[in-house]
């Protein structure tokens, strides 16, 4: 005798299993032909997506190939026989929808006499001079008095309101205004920022 995949899966195809109904494709919207299904999708939907994302590069995309996949499982579901290998079943479907979908992608590479030059960035583009430019600010920020510089770091970096920053700092509204507003004042005098700019 097998032992079952996972417990989660058995219990889920526990559940009424065959139905003698149309086919899926021909159910009006909203409603479930496999209980034993749904049941299955409730109780490992987050394992499922797990292992989407592991042949993903980020959450949306995970999210449709896991639907893709479930979708077949469900067009599927009268013929499969074993309903404790399902996790398999799912991950194979998972990975052939993947790897279908890698194979059809375009790639568009013309052949040419000459490779086209990139055009030469600006300063405001050039990552260097950004990262630059934030380094001396930060630098201008720790130079600041310890009060003013953690007035700017909340409302600034944290980005929370005058409300939010007097709450934590237990001082009013318009005393986080006025020490803001001078430290910006410095900030703007700073003779480093001036020249990183």
């Amino acid at each position: 005798m097998t032992a079952p995949v996972c417990t989660s899966a058995s219990a889920a195809a526990a559940a009424p299993a065959r139905q003698t109904l149309p086919h899926p494709r021909l159910a009006p919207a909203g409603t479930w032909l496999y209980p034993s299904f749904a049941s299955y999708v409730h109780a490992r939907h987050p394992a499922l997506l797990r292992a989407a994302r592991s042949l993903t590069a980020n959450t949306s995309d995970a999210e449709d190939l896991l639907q893709t996949a479930l979708a077949k499982t469900y067009v599927a579901w009268e013929r499969i026989e074993d309903h404790r290998a399902l996790d398999g079943y799912v991950r194979r479907a998972l990975l052939n929808t993947r790897t279908s979908q890698w194979r059809r992608r375009r790639v568009e590479e013309y052949v040419c006499d000459e490779l086209p030059e990139p055009e030469p960035r600006s300063g405001a583009d050039d990552p260097a001079e950004r990262q630059a430019l934030r380094d001396a600010m930060w630098r201008a920020v720790l130079r600041l008095p310890a009060r003013q510089r953690a007035m700017v770091v909340l409302r600034y970096y944290e980005d929370l309101s005058e409300a939010r920053t007097a709450e934590l700092l237990g001082v009013s509204v318009g005393t986080v205004k006025s020490a803001v507003s001078r430290a910006l004042g410095k900030l703007r005098e700073d003779s480093e920022l001036g020249l990183a700019r």
